[in-house]
């Protein structure tokens, strides 16, 4: 009966930690995301041009910047679009005082947004959609004494959720949606 606890004792930290290290891993990532394309919200004949939409989330390091491509669309007419990007971000701000001691630390939670970008058809109804990013190195980061020097705690900028839209003028919702959620 001892030697069962013993493994029972033993077994419970390694599952703890696993179970942990699956929770921190269930953030957004690097990776591509792809468009959902809703035909009923755009003008009849709206068809794919140059380049495909989507959208790429790149490294912790690098910011988890979400970076969407460009591409044009055809067939649109004279209608106008809007195109917006919103990412969140959440990361925990570390405020230093003059002696270089941590004082204070605390969480925050921000959007950082590129758009809306209004655009207008060319010539021969085509609409070049311009690329898009934003980082979450963008975030503000403040602290309640401005003598402190706030930083992003390493490892825990987290990127929550962002969206992607591209929605005509005098339709109510977007043709193009490229989303992600921390699940």
């Amino acid at each position: 009966m001892r030697n069962h606890l013993k493994t029972f004792m033993l077994a419970v930290p390694t599952l703890l930690t696993a179970g942990l290290a699956s929770v921190a891993l269930a953030t957004i990532g690097p990776g591509t995301v792809s468009a959902i394309i809703n035909p009923a919200e755009a003008p009849s004949g709206t068809h794919a041009g140059t380049g495909t939409p989507t959208c790429t989330v790149g490294s912790v390091a690098d910011g988890l910047p979400v970076s969407c491509s460009q591409y044009s669309l055809g067939g649109v007419g004279n209608t106008n679009a809007r195109v917006d990007l919103v990412a969140n971000y959440s990361a925990t701000i570390n405020c230093t005082n003059n002696g270089g001691n941590l004082v204070e630390s605390h969480t925050t939670t921000a959007n950082s947004t590129s758009g809306p970008v209004n655009l207008a058809p060319s010539r021969n109804g085509q609409l070049r959609v311009p690329a898009l990013s934003v980082s979450g190195f963008t975030i503000p980061e403040s602290c309640p004494n401005p003598n402190w020097t706030p930083s992003i705690a390493e490892g825990t900028l987290t990127l929550n959720s962002f969206s992607y839209t591209l929605t005509f003028v005098g339709f109510d919702s977007p043709y193009i949606t490229i989303a992600k959620t921390d699940p």
